[in-house]
C-alpha cells in the first residue's frame, strides 16, 4: 500500500513536471509574439532576468522531487542524466543568458532544456509504469 502510493505520487509529480517543462516552451515561443502585438505591455513585466531565474528555480524544484522519487524505485540513471543536461541548459540561460552571443541563443537553450526535462519526465514516468518494484498498473 505505501509503495503504490509513493509510486502514484512520483507519477502525479512527473505528469505536473511534463506540463510545467511544456509551459516553459509555451512561454518561450508565446511571449516575444505577444509582445509584438502590445508592446505598451512590455514595461508592465517584471524583469526579464527575475522571472527567468524564478522560472529556473521552480522547475527545477518540481523536475528534481519528480524525477529523484522515480529513480529511487527504478533505478535508471540515464533519467538523472537528461534531468542534469535540461537544468544544466535552464540555468545557464537563466544566469549565463545576457553572455551569449545573442537572444535566440538564450531562448534556444531554455526551449532545449526545458525539451530535455519533458523527456526525462516522460521517462521516468514511462520506468515507473514498467518497473516491477511498482505496483501501480
Amino acid at each position: 500500500m505505501i509503495a503504490e502510493r509513493q509510486t502514484s505520487t512520483a507519477s502525479l509529480a512527473d505528469r505536473l513536471g511534463i506540463w510545467v517543462s511544456g509551459l516553459c516552451v509555451v512561454h518561450c515561443l508565446m511571449t516575444p509574439v505577444l509582445l509584438s502585438f502590445f508592446a505598451t505591455l512590455a514595461h508592465c513585466l517584471p524583469g526579464e532576468e527575475s522571472t527567468h531565474r524564478t522560472l529556473a528555480a521552480i522547475v527545477a524544484t518540481l523536475g528534481a522531487v519528480a524525477l529523484v522519487r522515480g529513480f529511487r524505485v527504478h533505478g535508471k540513471r540515464r533519467v538523472l542524466v537528461w534531468m542534469a543536461a535540461g537544468l544544466g541548459c535552464i540555468f545557464l540561460a537563466a544566469w549565463f543568458g545576457e553572455r551569449l552571443p545573442s537572444h535566440l541563443w538564450e531562448v534556444s537553450l531554455t526551449m532545449m532544456g526545458s525539451s530535455l526535462m519533458i523527456l526525462a519526465h516522460r521517462r521516468n514516468h514511462t520506468f515507473c509504469r514498467d518497473c516491477k518494484a511498482c505496483t501501480h498498473a
